[in-house]
């Protein structure tokens, strides 16, 4: 059973992180491993974004395909933005150019050949090549568009109370802030003044972006959006759910952090929230369930081929946490 968790954990990432960390190590992977002509040979059918000669390393390259592998550790929806900027673009291909010449330096110099960095190499390797398998094994496993759609459904229905919704209210607020207690009068005469206002017909939204000290409403025409009973401070609360029609308004309430004017904007009855809201998350969660049951099978595959040999794995732990020896002493 522990075998299999730890399995599963290999296996557990998102598609999206399998993809993403594949892109990263492969890219690491090219660098560290290149063999200059190797190198050059593999990418020469690709656009050079950046070359030099380097003592010790020879010709360096750094091409599109490096670059477009390099870029998959960005998050697919901030990436155009990173890579328009000009500045942010150049230092990446330097970044990946630095990277690659001190690889194919360590390479001249025969570092792969040490121990650990030949392991580290067979790590890397490891790494990319069973990523890029979680890939293609999600892929098979994922259903298409359709299927994934009536699956969603299905799911919304037979968990409908996950998705119920309580009785909601949407109110505009004015809050009139009390930073000192030497502010208080001011403050509720100015809360007192404005709700006046509302009541002799003037522009609520109007009045909450002038004088409203909340910013985060105040732009908005103090409209807080639809909440249910128990989301704000109890004064508040109180004021809200006491509203009966669009329209009302609230006397002046304190609360701790001021004076508020509230007005009733609408009420929304409990229910449940609409497929279409909902859709496209579950969409997600059942493409996720399914690749999840493909990779749950590799893990129980793998787990039933190893065969652990308990006493060589605690004699190399023996190995790794022995004390250095101590220094000779000086004579």
């Amino acid at each position: 059973m522990h075998m299999r968790k730890f399995c599963q954990s290999v296996l557990n990432r998102s598609p999206q992180e399998a993809a993403a960390q594949h892109g990263a190590w492969k890219q690491r992977w090219v660098a560290v491993c290149a063999v200059p002509f190797l190198a050059m040979a593999a990418h020469a059918a690709e656009p050079v974004l950046a070359k030099g000669s380097v003592k010790g390393a020879g010709e360096v390259q750094v091409t599109a395909a490096d670059v477009a592998a390099d870029v998959q550790r960005i998050p697919q929806d901030v990436r155009p933005q990173v890579l328009t900027q000009a500045r942010t673009m150049n230092q990446l291909v330097t970044n990946l150019y630095t990277r690659r010449a001190l690889a194919q330096r360590a390479q001249t110099e025969g570092l792969a050949q040490n121990p650990e960095v030949a392991a580290a190499l067979a790590l890397a390797r490891d790494k990319v090549l069973s990523d890029a398998l979680l890939v293609k094994i999600d892929k098979s496993n994922t259903p298409s568009d359709t299927q994934v759609a009536a699956m969603a459904r299905t799911m919304y229905k037979a968990q409908a109370a996950e998705f119920a919704e309580p009785e909601q209210v949407q109110v505009r607020h004015i809050l009139i802030l009390v930073k000192d207690p030497s502010e208080d009068a001011a403050a509720k005469a100015k809360a007192q003044d404005l709700l006046a206002k509302v009541r002799a017909g003037g522009d609520f939204a109007a009045l909450a972006r002038e004088n409203s000290g909340d910013p985060g409403s105040a732009e908005k025409g103090g409209d807080l959006g639809f909440f249910a009973k128990g989301r704000m401070v109890p004064e508040f609360d109180t004021a809200a759910w006491a509203l009966q029609k669009p329209g009302d308004t609230s006397e002046v309430i304190k609360t701790q952090f001021g004076y508020h004017v509230l007005q009733l904007v609408g009420r929304k009855p409990a229910g449940q929230k609409p497929f279409e809201e909902v859709q496209e998350a579950l969409m997600a969660k059942v493409r996720q369930a399914e690749q999840q049951k493909g990779r749950n099978e590799l893990a129980k595959t793998l787990e039933e081929t190893v065969k652990l040999d308990e006493p060589a794995i605690k004699s190399t732990v023996d190995k790794l946490v022995a004390p250095a020896p101590a220094a000779p002493a000086k004579k």
